[in-house]
């Protein structure tokens, strides 16, 4: 059957909302900062809303996970119908698909939605088409959270005449960081005949193909310093049966980045916290005016290793306040030293240097120092409250301290030796 579709019209594509999902590692270094930014998963979804209102989009597609698995109380819920009824008072109607996280939810199916919410059904592909606008949506929500199965296979073959969408919740072919979720490849979407293919699970934009559109839009809000960059959603506007302009619209109030200061060119201090200046300044060039969390990392071949590596912790603190002279609202989420001292000879007694080196080497496969390490850490568990989060410290300081401990040493001897 040969199109007649003269509708223009336009909807957003969204996925990976993680509604109250709070930023991971920001609250036990910085709870001011994490006080003001721990409902950006919110802002953002208002930006969300706001952009559908504004631009008089017909439709809203959540590609899956709006929610992080179990809810911390029912609020979640309560602030997501209520953002629900808005779109409903402007005319707009949602159709979404559950996810691996919002699969483990239980308390989803209790949630009283308004009637424009539409969820696809978790048991079989679900269609739904809109005869006003001649568009068919094809879906099926996650029965449960592991799901291997290509889910695309069964999704129903493309009403004739009508602009296809596929909601899907994928890792497609395999991504970084994310389960192998109902796995499936370009090719098969792109033969399956939609025009267009909303999907989700993957938190960084990501197009596909042009022809049809396969997209990912990545996640509205970055939460940890693995989500850094640009974070929202997709508008797409369709003309005549086809898509006219697909566009990336930035809705994220915080951002992470990457700060990366190679220090080999240095020879003082000063020098250092210049470059470093340098690095941080091109990071809050590109947040856009946003809130942001950077991760410094100092590498290169440095005369000023040993001395950063033993003063680790003023280093710190003066890379700290060289971000809080920049701008406001920038946190110092990490500062990792990377160098490596230059290769020169020392002038330590050989035989002395080669016993201390052998016996630093060993530090990591030492049994009595991994003992005392976790007795230490056994310790410090009893003076943290219940609910702070910190098996993920935990589990740095285990993995990091032979490494550190045997580089402080070797640092030491340098300086001594120089």
């Amino acid at each position: 059957m040969e199109r007649v579709l003269t509708m223009k019209f336009s909807f957003i594509h969204a996925a990976d909302l993680h509604l109250d999902s709070p930023l991971r590692g920001l609250a036990s270094k910085s709870p001011e900062q994490a006080k003001r930014v721990g409902d950006a998963s919110r802002q953002a979804f208002d930006n969300l809303i706001a952009l559908a209102i504004e631009e008089e989009c017909r439709f809203v597609l959540i590609a899956g996970d709006a929610f992080d698995g179990q809810w911390r109380d029912y609020t979640t819920g309560l602030f997501f119908a209520s953002r629900m009824r808005q779109l409903r008072d402007a005319g707009i109607d949602v159709y979404m698909i559950l996810g691996n996280h919002d699969a483990e939810n239980d308390l989803i199916g209790r949630l009283e939605l308004t009637n424009n919410v539409h969820v696809l059904s978790s048991r079989k592909p679900e269609s739904i088409v809109i005869d006003q606008l001649g568009v068919a949506i094809h879906g099926r929500s996650f029965p449960q959270r592991d799901v291997t199965d290509n889910l695309a296979a069964g999704y129903p073959e493309p009403c004739a005449g009508l602009f296809n969408i596929g909601l899907l919740h994928t890792a497609c072919t395999g991504r970084n960081g994310h389960a192998a979720y109902a796995p499936c490849t370009v090719e098969q979407l792109s033969n399956h005949g939609y025009d267009y293919w909303a999907l989700g699970h993957v938190h960084t934009r990501e197009v596909l193909q042009t022809d049809p559109y396969i997209v990912f839009p990545g996640n509205l809000q970055g939460r940890h310093i693995g989500e850094t960059g640009s974070k929202g959603a997709t508008l797409v506007q369709v003309e005549d049966g086809h898509v006219s302009a697909v566009t990336h619209r930035a809705l994220d109030v915080f951002r992470w980045a990457h700060a990366s200061v190679d220090v080999s060119t240095a020879d003082s201090p000063g020098a250092v916290h210049e470059l470093t200046r340098t690095a941080i300044e091109c990071a809050v060039a590109t947040a856009d005016g946003r809130s942001l969390a950077v991760r410094v990392r100092l590498h290169g071949e440095c005369q000023l290793h040993a001395e950063m590596l033993i003063g680790q912790t003023a280093l710190q603190e003066v890379i700290e306040t060289i971000a809080a002279s920049i701008a406001d609202d920038i946190w110092i989420e990490k500062v990792e030293l990377a160098t490596s001292p230059l290769r020169t000879h020392t002038t330590v007694d050989p035989t002395i240097a080669s016993k201390l080196q052998r016996a630093i080497e060993n530090i990591a496969f030492d049994e009595s120092a991994t003992q005392s390490l976790n007795a230490k850490l056994a310790e410090l568990r009893t003076k943290i409250p219940a609910g702070a989060h910190s098996e993920e410290l935990f589990a740095e300081i285990r993995a990091n301290a032979p490494t550190r401990a045997r580089d402080l040493a070797l640092a030491m001897i340098e300086r001594g030796g120089g």
